[in-house]
């Protein structure tokens, strides 16, 4: 992924190097004069908001200012500071005082932010990690704890209610970059073009099957059910449906040119009803899109597209 060295915060923390350089002094040294970016867990926030940052028998202080782009402006609220306590943050090394290192974590921020914004155009994938979730999208850790949201719209084609219905807190995903705003230093993402277009999604079934699925709405024509996150298809109204509810289902006919699947509820299920996005739901995890077109060729029908320009 065209991330470089900014990676999402934690995903350095446990690789070998971070480690040889976190528990040594010369190295601690060594990556003050280079200007390497480092991680380390936060384990403490006094009463001033400086976070103390455990170094092997080393203690390292990241001065408030300095725990986060924006404090000092007042643009970033104090919780984010307090926020990190018991979580890895990242940082660079800028000093020495009285046995102490003292870190950095807003100069590595605004580095990675600048790399990124110069460096990612539209269509690129990147690696995130999902930070918190609002009704209406989920922010994302794009690199060294710079954030970005995933608005709910673009989350999946199959609706859902809430972003948790997708996602949850520290899980790593994958995203494409829709737009790139140096002047307001902020990058924009999708998700949904990653989760394979109609066909693909269709061609994982099979008429004649019974599958599972869950109710994401209900209309007076029809039931929709969730197949995939980027799958749904239609079933006959049936009593005592809910949406959210996990259901088995009966595939009549599967319809490319008409984008459609006919489908049967045969029972309601009892397991959870959450669908968190895994591994196998993704069918591009890095490189670059041009185009996405999630319509199959032979339907005349809604054309669902993005097109990635500069």
């Amino acid at each position: 992924m065209p991330q470089g060295i900014y990676l999402p915060e934690g995903a350095l923390l446990n690789t070998p190097q971070n480690k040889a350089y976190t528990q040594s002094p010369a190295l601690l040294q060594r990556a003050m004069v280079e200007g390497r970016i480092l991680e380390a867990m936060a384990v403490h926030c006094d009463a001033m908001h400086n976070l103390t940052v455990e170094l092997g028998d080393a203690v390292g202080v990241i001065p408030r200012v300095e725990a986060a782009a924006g404090i000092e402006s007042g643009r970033t609220r104090e919780i984010a500071v307090l926020s990190r306590v018991g979580k890895p943050v990242c940082f660079q090394v800028t000093g020495v005082e009285n046995g102490r290192y003292i870190l950095s974590r807003r100069r590595a921020q605004e580095q990675s932010m600048a790399w990124l914004l110069d460096t990612l155009r539209p269509g690129d994938v990147v690696r995130a990690r999902v930070t918190h979730l609002e009704p209406f999208g989920a922010f994302v850790d794009i690199g060294c704890g710079n954030a970005s949201l995933i608005g709910i719209e673009n989350i999946s084609v199959s609706r859902i209610a809430h972003p948790r219905e997708r996602f949850y807190p520290k899980q790593e995903i994958s995203a494409v970059v829709t737009g790139v705003d140096k002047n307001a230093g902020r990058i924009n993402l999708s998700h949904r073009e990653l989760l394979g277009t109609w066909e693909q999604n269709a061609a994982r079934l099979a008429a004649g099957e019974t599958v599972g699925g869950i109710v994401r709405g209900i209309e007076e024509y029809g039931i929709f059910v969730e197949l995939t996150p980027n799958l749904s298809g239609l079933a006959e109204r049936r009593e005592g449906m809910r949406a959210g509810m996990p259901v088995a289902v009966y595939i009549k006919s599967i319809i490319p040119e008409r984008m459609k699947i006919k489908l049967v509820i045969i029972d309601a299920l009892e397991c959870s009803s959450s669908k968190a996005v895994s591994a196998a739901d993704y069918y591009i995890t890095d490189g670059h899109i041009d185009h996405w077109r999630y319509t199959p060729a032979a339907c005349s029908g809604k054309l669902v597209e993005t097109v990635f320009s500069e």
